[in-house]
Parts: C-alpha cells; sequence; structure tokens
C-alpha cells in the first residue's frame, strides 16, 4: 500500500471557463487524507463547477488539479474513475429504469474483483437499510430522500480513495438531512476521503474539518470549519444570522 505524504488532492491557481465565462477564477486548495473538507457558497459561486473539474467532467483553461501525484488536467474522466475519484453528481442523476441494484452495479463497472463488489454492496445496504428494502425496485419510483442515498451508495461502489458530493441534502426534509450527513460521517470513519459541496452551511460546517469559501468563482475564505461556523461575516451570508 503506498504511503502519500502530501496531500490527496491539490488544486492550484485553476481557471475555468463555460465559453468565455469564467466560473472558476484561480483557485487552490488542498484536501489531505481521511478529511472531510467542504466547499460552501451561494449558487454560481463555482461550486459545483470545481467538483467537475476534479472529476475530469471539465478542464481548466489554466492551472493544475493533482491526485496522488497525477496530473488530473491531463487524464481522461474515465480514468480518473480508476484513480480513486469517485462522484455523487448534483441532481442525483441515478438511473430511473433500472433497478437499485443494478444502478449500484454500475457503479462497481470498472471492477473485477467480484468478492470485494459483493462486500462493498453488502455495505452500502447497511450504510442506507432503505435501499436494501427497495433492492429490486426502479429507482425512478423511489423517494427524493432514497434516490439520494441511491446516488452516494452507487459512488461508494467504485471504492474511492475520495469522494465527491455535490449538494447532497438539496430538496430533502431535516429528519433526512440528518440522516444524509450521520452517513457521510460513518463513511469517512470507514476510511473515505471526501470533498463536499453544500447550500446548508450550517450542516456542512458541523461535519467538515475545514473549508472554503467561494464567491463569484473566486476563494473568498478559507479554514477550520470550527472557526468559520463562528465568522460574523459567514454567519450573515451563509448561516442566517
Amino acid at each position: 500500500m503506498s504511503v502519500v505524504n502530501g496531500p490527496l488532492l491539490a488544486l492550484d491557481e485553476i481557471h475555468v471557463y463555460y465559453g468565455n465565462i469564467a466560473a472558476v477564477k484561480g483557485l487552490s486548495l488542498i484536501v489531505w487524507p481521511g478529511e472531510i473538507v467542504s466547499l460552501i457558497g451561494s449558487n454560481g459561486a463555482g461550486k459545483s463547477t470545481t467538483l467537475r473539474t476534479i472529476s475530469g467532467l471539465l478542464r481548466p483553461r489554466r492551472g493544475t488539479a493533482t491526485f496522488n501525484s497525477t496530473r488530473l488536467d491531463r487524464t481522461p474522466a474515465e480514468q480518473i474513475v480508476r484513480l480513486g475519484i469517485s462522484h455523487s453528481p448534483e441532481g442525483r442523476r441515478i438511473f430511473p429504469r433500472m433497478s437499485v441494484a443494478e444502478n449500484l452495479d454500475l457503479g462497481a463497472f470498472i471492477r473485477k474483483d467480484r468478492a470485494a463488489v459483493e462486500h462493498d454492496r453488502q455495505n452500502v445496504l447497511e450504510l442506507f437499510p432503505r435501499l436494501r428494502e427497495r433492492i429490486d425496485q426502479k429507482a425512478g419510483t423511489l423517494s427524493g430522500g432514497e434516490q439520494q442515498m441511491l446516488a452516494v451508495a452507487r459512488a461508494l461502489m467504485a471504492r474511492p480513495k475520495l469522494l465527491l458530493l455535490d449538494e447532497p441534502s438539496m430538496g430533502l426534509a431535516p429528519v433526512l438531512v440528518e440522516v444524509i450527513f450521520e452517513t457521510i460521517r460513518t463513511i469517512r470513519e470507514q476510511g473515505t476521503t471526501i470533498l463536499l459541496v453544500e447550500q446548508n452551511a450550517l450542516a456542512a460546517l458541523g461535519i467538515a474539518d475545514r473549508a472554503y469559501v467561494l464567491e463569484s468563482g473566486s476563494l473568498k475564505l478559507e479554514g477550520a470549519a470550527r472557526d468559520l461556523v463562528r465568522d460574523p461575516e459567514i454567519a450573515r451570508a451563509y448561516l442566517g444570522g
């Protein structure tokens, strides 16, 4: 097993564009092994764009993205999954006409270790017992909360070193938000590093070790989550107080 002496993920001055519109402007951040790091900010701040760049769906025009010493900005998206990065996207993006079981199988499509895949399937069904109850149901018939659970479970089936979570609490009832965030804690305890994008800033800061605050594509603040949650400027802008 290789030992990581530096950050697991490092973004260095990345600039990402949609056409001529700059969505991310010179962002630098690091994620250390075993951390939960949160990106917070309002709509359009560049949070989802950052995750899409890490997973290879977008390419930075300038700057570098490095994972475990491999340059992500030069690596095809499908190879990035093989390196150990899984992305649970905003809006869930489950396959509605496929069963829960088939969605989970697709999460493990790059893997050949059948026994370990079955072990991981049982693990995600323990994390999300509702999915076990609905294992043969079409994913499109699940509730919004169950679909979010499936999106996270599917991403875990690749056995990632780094899990990218984009707005996991979006549209969920408060009781389900608590379930999702407790599960995120458990996933980290089981050894997976997490980079979390979340508009529910209070919940995100409550679970994260460190956080980066984005505003209009640029880094505004960074620090320990416990410090940022007490920052008056953060409280006014994102915590409703």
